[in-house]
């Protein structure tokens, strides 16, 4: 893991040539870090955990850019936290937490984080931060997993998040495992690898993740009952995900979402589940969509909204339909 810090001293500012503060030895060093890197390994992935506003960090070097695959997106994780340690009452209050980060994300080639700097020194476990007893502690830490999995950038999720732990990271002593013994770690566990094996399943989640036509918002501006809905679109035609996050307590009954397609719509993945934990508010069967404009869209669905949770649906085609549109 390489550190970036392109300022010189703080307490003695010092200007390079050009009169900036930047350190360009430190610069032209990971230029060429990353030129030689890439020449000899070029599978290699170099990652900057970077929290400066220096541009073209996962630019080419060619380009005038340093040569990264991907830029920790700190911003992203740290509005993100924010809103998610809110007791859900206040959180319509810091809706622009979840909405802000879009604004930049095609900016870098981006990786959400969610690192060992947020579970040290006081700052305590992701479980640990999520409001509410212990159901709605899980279920938002469950929610927040979901979220980061569909949002668009490359995931990185340190270890131990998978087990819910209840301590803070501890470098000097193994991860907690005992906690699979308990009902709710297991469940979490289980929860994390069945995302992850989603994720792997749904190149809607990951082929355009640094592409703007890969991230479609649905409905941002739900406030009041803190809900986001997003599309996220891969390189197959008509095989988008519509995702759901309901960011408070309350099931919502027959919650219209607008969708690109007319037809049938399947609920493929809901946090909720009883096997992870949850309270199993599932939307059972296939929602049909009706000819009648919702948020831009000329049709939409009617659905149950889990609470603290993430759902995603997917548009069911005719196999026929399938195979002419891919060719």
């Amino acid at each position: 893991m390489l550190y970036l810090n392109f300022d010189r001293n703080d307490q003695e500012k010092l200007y390079n040539g050009y009169g900036g503060e930047e350190n360009l030895e430190a610069i032209a060093f990971l230029k060429k870090l990353n030129e030689a890197v890439f020449h000899y390994y070029p599978n290699t992935l170099m990652m900057a955990e970077d929290s400066t506003d220096i541009p073209l960090i996962t630019s080419p070097t060619y380009m005038g850019g340093l040569g990264f695959n991907f830029k920790w997106n700190m911003g992203w994780m740290n509005d993100t936290l924010d809103y998610m340690e809110r007791d859900p009452i206040y959180r319509k209050w810091h809706h622009q937490s979840l909405t802000f980060p879009i604004m930049y994300t095609y900016t870098e080639n981006f990786l959400l984080p969610l690192s060992h700097d947020e579970v040290v020194h006081g700052k305590k476990s992701l479980l640990d931060k999520m409001p509410g007893d212990q159901w709605q502690k899980f279920a938002n830490l469950r929610l927040l997993y979901g979220y980061m999995m569909t949002h668009p950038g490359k995931k990185l999720l340190f270890m131990g998040g998978e087990l819910a732990l209840y301590s803070e990271w501890k470098d000097q002593e193994q991860l907690d495992w005992h906690l699979l013994d308990y009902p709710l770690h297991k469940a979490m566990y289980d929860y994390v690898k069945e995302v992850n094996h989603f994720y792997k399943q749904q190149p809607a989640l990951y082929e355009c993740d640094h592409e703007p036509k890969g991230f479609e918002w649905i409905d941002p501006h739900n406030i009041d009952q803190s809900i986001i809905v997003f599309l996220r679109r891969g390189k197959i035609k008509n095989q988008e995900l519509i995702i759901i996050c309901n960011f408070t307590p309350n099931v919502y009954y027959d919650y219209k979402v607008g969708v690109p397609h007319p037809g049938t719509y399947q609920e493929v993945f809901n946090s909720d589940a009883t096997k992870f934990g949850g309270s199993n508010q599932l939307n059972d069967g296939k929602s049909f969509s009706f000819p009648a404009r919702w948020h831009g869209y000329n049709q939409h669905i009617k659905v149950k909204i889990p609470p603290l949770a993430i759902s995603i649906f997917q548009h069911q085609l005719r196999k026929s339909l399938l195979e002419e549109d891919n060719g």
